[in-house]
């Protein structure tokens, strides 16, 4: 019989949270420390050093033995070094386990090793870890032991953030600065800090283990670059929320256990659409922090995965055929004493300081729309938006028919009189109760939908970090703020003034509202005509974060740097190159040294098999057609492959890290499907027992 689990006793027992600080913090200290937590204060040295006393105690009497700085840089993955507590051995070979404050505060990574942009030369190595000490340290147990780690901001040494978490740190104070002048306006004297919240969903496939060994494509590059579907897919919608399978349950049993210790809220699982899919998502955390949990959300279950014989598939397209995997950013701004200023309340028509938040959010996503759909741009993605799975490749907003109502009243009188009511849901059976039902149903076709007192944007790839779109969400909000506040400020009749206000943005920026099917023909050419970009592809959408307008926005709130917006565009054009020729080498690995020669036995086997039977007397028209079509998709994989490797071969030639970016997105990738095509189709026709590697049907539906 399995223990119990006593969820309230374990949660957040790895974790040096507030509770232990109090416990174990001398009240001055406490206080100093809450302070820079709060307020962003300065954090004494001498109070740093208590801390790294106290936590070091802590986390040795959990076992630790090391300590490290976890951090975000920009590969996409965290990044630490683990140091020992222990010091130099004393006269009498004995240690001691210290840990300083400045050992706390400060770490110091090789720069020149992480991506950089051009930002660092490669014979300058100085590079700093920060510690962030609005994210609580936690101690992580694995294979290792125990190890205390310590949340850090990664920069460079002339201080460029090299990093996701800086940049995330910045837009926070924009967006808090900007949303507490507009409260101000509105008399709130009281709340002293605005806070952007977010609950990422984190989907992701889990395959077995023996089977995912066996495949070079799933192992070095996250996907299945070759695969026929098998004959049962999602079609019968019978995977979704269904009953978890018992070897999946205790996967997620423990996955939840180890996430609770770390005082991560694991909240809801179930399956997802396609076969072998599921999803996670946990309770809202202030952005930063959520940005941290998710990447131990994605660790953990990776980590698991191996406990249990399984590998954990966070590509957002691991099948072609099914459903990829997303990762929707719930995001809402909270004040320090409650207020979520997206919540519209029962008359939203009546609550003017709402809807002057949610016309600036409007305004925002419409003049930046290009940025929000970088922030969610991936090679993996690119594969997955506007599949009939994710949301298309054009932002636009959806607000439901409510919202959408008092919008149209605004634009057309000047003034909003009623709000649509949600009604009740009869079920039509006697034993069923009656219900409230919400004024607006969802749109799952829409990147970036208004969901009752949050926005979703459901663009973003599965294994990506969130801190990019929230980076992006916070500083176009913060300056639609600004500029709503520069506006009101001046203004003789205030009322009068966040009126006209309200009704000019939402007129201006309605072309950004879409409530209908986000999937149809009908939309591209609806959008084409208002106006609205439609970005396809990672290599078009890198672009936009160096534009004049970009350099301005991000460079007003101290976000971003011209030269670090730079940065970042030469790591992302580099990235999505050395992506797809991995995925291009692979390809050609597999193709050449596996499938072909598969093949070519086939085909021995059956042209040996026809002169049997013929011999025998007996008709071959069965085995010579068979053998006739294998033949020729056999000669079309090997033109093909040959193309593949004549035209990725050719990509260094292409020019600067832009230029082949663009050769691998117009000539690789269409060569890669080219091949891919007569393979799958091999894969039909030949025998299992001699096709090299498991089909969909073993990776999907064997788990």
């Amino acid at each position: 019989m399995t223990e119990k689990m006593n969820v309230a006793k374990i949660f957040g027992e790895n974790v040096f949270n507030d509770k232990v600080m109090q416990e174990r913090l001398p009240k001055k200290v406490y206080k100093a420390l809450r302070k820079t937590i709060d307020e962003g204060k300065e954090l004494d040295p001498m109070v740093a050093d208590v801390v790294a006393e106290a936590m070091k105690n802590w986390a040795v009497e959990k076992g630790a033995t090391h300590y490290t700085h976890i951090f975000q840089p920009l590969t996409g993955v965290t990044a630490e070094k683990h140091d020992a507590f222990i010091t130099a051995p004393r006269q009498d070979g004995t240690v001691l386990m210290e840990f300083s404050g400045k050992e706390l505060i400060k770490g110091e990574p090789d720069a020149s090793s992480f991506p950089s942009g051009g930002l660092r030369a490669t014979f300058e190595a100085r590079g700093y870890t920060a510690w962030d000490c609005t994210s609580p340290a936690y101690v992580r147990e694995d294979a290792a032991g125990a190890i205390l780690c310590i949340p850090t901001a990664f920069c460079s040494y002339t201080g460029e953030a090299l990093d996701q978490k800086t940049p995330l740190l910045r837009s926070m104070e924009a967006i808090n600065e900007q949303a507490l002048r507009l409260l101000r306006l509105f008399g709130n004297t009281t709340s002293k800090k605005v806070t952007p919240s977010v609950g990422p969903e984190q989907e992701y496939f889990l395959v077995d283990k023996q089977k995912y060994l066996q495949r070079e494509d799933l192992i070095f590059t996250g996907r299945t670059l070759f695969g026929a579907m098998p004959p049962k897919g999602q079609e019968l919608d019978d995977h979704y929320f269904g009953t978890i399978r018992q070897r999946i349950a205790s996967y997620m049993k423990d996955v939840n256990e180890e996430l609770w210790k770390l005082g991560i809220s694991a909240k809801t699982q179930h399956n997802e659409v396609a076969p072998a899919q599921h999803e996670l998502a946990p309770i809202y955390a202030e952005a930063n922090i959520a940005v941290d949990h998710n990447q131990l959300v994605m660790k953990t279950l990776k980590k698991v995965a191996c406990q249990h014989g399984m590998q954990c598939l966070l590509h957002e397209k691991p099948f072609d055929g099914v459903n990829g995997s997303g990762k929707h950013n719930n995001w809402s701004i909270t004040t320090d004493d409650g207020i979520n200023l997206l919540d519209p309340g029962k008359t939203p028509h009546e609550n003017v300081q709402f809807l002057m938040v949610l016309t600036c959010i409007l305004k925002a996503v419409d003049e930046h729309a290009d940025l929000l759909r970088e922030s969610a741009a991936d090679p993996g993605n690119d594969h997955r938006l506007g599949a009939n799975e994710a949301p298309p490749a054009i932002i636009s907003v959806f607000l439901g028919e409510q919202l959408e109502d008092v919008l149209e009243q605004l634009i057309s009188t000047g003034t909003a009189t009623h709000s649509k009511a949600g009604g009740v849901l009869h079920t039509g059976v006697k034993r069923l109760p009656d219900f409230a039902k919400d004024a607006t149903d969802r749109n799952r076709t829409s990147p970036f939908a208004f969901t009752g007192n949050k926005f979703e944007f459901r663009m973003v790839g599965s294994r990506d970090s969130i801190a990019g779109p929230n980076v992006v969400l916070n500083t176009i909000v913060a300056d639609a703020f600004s500029q709503a506040c520069d506006v009101l400020e001046k203004a003789d009749d205030f009322e009068l003034a966040v009126h006209d206000l309200i009704k000019e943005y939402a007129t201006d920026h309605q072309r950004i509202v879409f409530n209908g099917n986000g999937y149809s023909n009908e939309w591209v050419a609806e959008a084409e005509r208002r106006g609205l970009p439609n970005i396809k592809s990672m290599v078009d959408a890198i672009p936009c974060l160096a534009t004049d307008k970009a350099v301005e926005l991000f460079g007003k709130y101290k976000v971003f740097s011209k030269a670090e917006l730079e940065s970042r565009v030469e790591i992302k054009y580099e990235n999505y190159a050395k992506a797809i020729n991995i995925e291009a080498k692979t390809m050609i690995d597999m193709a050449s040294k596996q499938i072909l020669p598969a093949v070519i036995g086939y085909t021995k086997s059956l042209a040996d098999t026809i002169l049997a039977v013929k011999g025998a007397g007996a008709p071959t028209t069965v085995q010579t057609d068979l053998l006739n079509d294998v033949s020729k998709l056999l000669e079309e994989a090997k033109a093909a492959l040959v193309t593949l490797e004549e035209v990725t071969d050719k990509a260094a030639e292409a020019g600067d890290m832009a230029a082949e970016a663009r050769y691998f997105y117009e000539s690789v990738v269409p060569a890669m499907a080219a091949l891919r095509t007569p393979v799958d189709k091999l894969e039909v026709l030949v025998d299992k027992k001699v096709w090299p590697m498991p089909s969909y049907s073993d990776l999907l539906f064997e788990v």
